[in-house]
């Protein structure tokens, strides 16, 4: 199968179907499987309970004029599709955007009073000569992982948990753990998007190169993406080393570790009881084994994952537990997990395995890129600001991020330590407030250090702050212009911080 009249052409091989396709959508920042679907397409709102949609921060509750999920395998179909909620859209001035998992926390992929569209499909299929993947860009990376594991391949890189959607990360350019590499976008070989005046091109390095740059942590701005050419590595059976350290000593020795090439996977953690907040580091890095046959499925979460995230959750307001996590981290960890596992099984992880279950509470998440050499001074910000604040620390996991020099929106212009944050928040207005200005206090600090935050998360930067972090939006922001002047590829990101720009 080809795509008629695309600017490049593609060429279609067998097709092979991923397995556990979702069959639902996210309805108010809950999953709901009860959704009716017509001929590929289902359809929410747009008044009611129905016609609002959130993230998974739970707080942008948002209406919207109509949710369109769309399960058509890349072709005539779903150009189709996309093309005629485009065009409404563009007709009615209404805003239009196309998410899959919606994972984001700041509203960035709902197009208020818009036209929003959802990826539901597990199309994967390996090209083992050429080391690439073609998939469908609403497939979730268990799907991926799946189909990569029969035959013995895996993604080069994805993010952290096999909930998301593998266009979705190439938009806003996550990275991962293995290492040593650059954001997931650096992995991406080709995409064929609908430009906002419907025309099909074939996207790379090579063809349209400017806006490649532009989709990769574009934040579905530039364009749909409706199917992607990916790179992807053998499967490895990899065993683990565990060092503890102290936590100003961490850089060096993970970038080290790292340096010295035999590392396929890497990351870190810091202790987060107040007594001693950050004072502590483990690194955990995973070398090749010596047995490299018959690898075994890739497997999913199993009872150390629950275990470990009842303690987890106990963490809430209880330093005792804190502690004690710890310790299990510390020192049960090397071993209870400390024998070979595959690369597969390391990455094919979902977030519900954490999810809190709480009501009054919602996770949300912060990230931080740091200049190694600054990563000492970081914990100096980090202990001065977070144990001032009302919120509650859970987790904070450390990784190796490459130099991305592709995106426009580039969060690491060199080699960064990457630190993910996760913090458990009050659902209420003072809760709110106050880790608003923890973050703009957090931002302002890792700003100074010559460091950068995450976008996708709580729109809590100021403008200014967001300018300084991003020196080249204003460039996205004149060029989006010329390639969308009518503005029908809208969300809450464009809304908050690029219109102004404008």
């Amino acid at each position: 199968m080809s795509y008629p009249g695309v600017r490049g052409q593609l060429t279609r091989r067998t097709i092979l179907f991923g397995t556990g396709a979702a069959a639902g959508a996210w309805v108010g920042g809950r999953y709901s499987s009860n959704v009716p679907s017509v001929a590929g397409t289902s359809l929410l709102g747009p008044t009611g309970a129905q016609g609002t949609l959130n993230d998974a921060s739970l707080l942008n509750e948002t209406p919207v004029f109509r949710h369109t999920i769309l399960r058509d395998n890349p072709g005539d179909q779903l150009l189709a599709h996309l093309r005629r909620e485009m065009d409404e859209a563009r007709s009615e001035g209404r805003p239009f955007n196309v998410a899959a998992a919606r994972h984001s926390m700041g509203g960035h992929t709902i197009p208020p009073e818009g036209h929003a569209v959802t990826f539901d499909n597990g199309l994967v299929e390996p090209d083992q000569r050429n080391g690439v993947y073609r998939v469908h860009p609403g497939a979730r990376w268990s799907q991926v992982i799946a189909q990569l594991d029969t035959v013995g391949m895996s993604p080069k890189v994805m993010q952290s948990n096999n909930d998301f959607g593998v266009a979705a990360t190439f938009c806003v350019n996550a990275h991962g753990w293995p290492v040593s590499h650059g954001p997931m976008g650096s992995t991406v070989r080709t995409i064929y998007m609908l430009r906002p005046d419907g025309e099909l091109l074939r996207v790379s390095r090579d063809e349209f190169a400017d806006l490649f740059g532009m989709t990769m942590g574009g934040y579905g701005l530039t364009g749909a993406i409706v199917d992607m050419e990916v790179e992807m590595v053998p499967n490895r059976r990899l065993v683990p080393t565990f060092q503890e350290m102290p936590s100003r000593d961490f850089a060096a020795y993970f970038v080290g570790a790292i340096e010295a090439g035999d590392v396929s996977m890497a990351y870190g953690r810091l202790n987060v009881d107040r007594a001693t907040f950050f004072e502590d580091a483990l690194m955990i890095t995973f070398r090749d084994a010596e047995d490299q046959t018959e690898l075994p499925p890739a497997s999913g979460s199993g009872f150390v994952s629950r275990a470990a995230a009842r303690v987890f959750r106990a963490q809430v307001y209880n330093e005792t537990v804190k502690n004690i996590r710890w310790g299990i981290e510390t020192r049960l960890g090397p071993l209870v997990a400390g024998g070979a596992v595959t690369r597969n099984s390391l990455l094919n992880e979902p977030v519900i395995t954490l999810d809190d279950r709480d009501d009054q509470r919602t996770d949300i998440l912060h990230e931080y890129f740091i200049p190694p050499d600054r990563f000492a001074d970081f914990i100096d910000a980090c202990q001065d600001v977070i144990p001032s604040s009302y919120q509650e620390m859970m987790n904070i996991t450390l990784r190796y991020v490459q130099a991305d020099r592709e995106s426009v929106l580039s969060y690491a212009p060199g080699p960064r330590v990457a630190c993910v944050m996760l913090f458990s928040q009050e659902m209420t207005e003072r809760a709110e407030i106050d880790h608003r200005r923890m973050t703009r206090d957090l931002i302002e600090r890792v700003l100074d250090l010559g460091g950068t935050y995450y976008l996708p998360y709580r729109p809590h930067a100021t403008p200014d702050q967001f300018a300084r972090a991003y020196p080249r939006a204003q460039e996205f922001v004149e060029r989006k212009r010329e390639l969308d002047p009518n503005l029908v590829f809208r969300n809450m990101f464009w809304d908050n911080y690029l219109e102004a720009l404008a």
